[in-house]
């Protein structure tokens, strides 16, 4: 097991694999008591994580009913966990910049799927990120949707 990631390189490490190309993560939701949870793949535009999915999918009526989603990203030994609030649901048609960004970083364009989709534009509130148990002590970059400062 290696040494613990100081503060400054755990966020840093955060933030490229958010800005990464092609950048899959879980997405789980729940509607009433059931949960829900789907592969999907994000882009980091303007510090908000942008899905794209069919209007109709249970991601995006329970996202749209409760406002919440929670986003995981990485293996099960380099973990980010995002806490996330819905910002906006933008249709595809009038998607302009946000659009244009999730398909230049993505390997699929969902302005050419169809207008029933959307994309949700979350908004994280508490990120972690961890790799090991010698770094569960400080997994906590993101509180109330502001960074922690160390």
């Amino acid at each position: 097991m290696s040494d613990p990631r100081p503060f400054a390189e755990r966020k840093a490490d955060v933030l490229a694999r958010l800005a990464a190309p092609v950048a899959d993560c879980w997405v789980a939701t729940a509607g009433g008591d059931e949960p829900y949870l789907v592969p999907l793949t994000l882009a980091w535009v303007e510090e908000r994580i942008i899905l794209a999915t069919d209007r109709r999918s249970p991601t995006a009526r329970n996202i749209a009913a409760s406002g919440r989603a929670r986003v995981g990203l990485g293996p099960t030994r380099d973990v980010v966990l995002i806490e996330a609030v819905l910002d906006e649901t933008i249709p595809v048609t009038e998607s302009g910049a946000v659009g244009e960004t999730y398909a230049k970083r993505n390997d699929w364009d969902p302005r050419t799927a169809g207008d029933s989709y959307v994309f949700l534009a979350l908004k994280p509130v508490k990120i972690q990120a961890w790799r090991e148990v010698n770094e569960l002590p400080g997994r906590l970059l993101m509180r109330d949707g502001a960074w922690v400062t160390r």
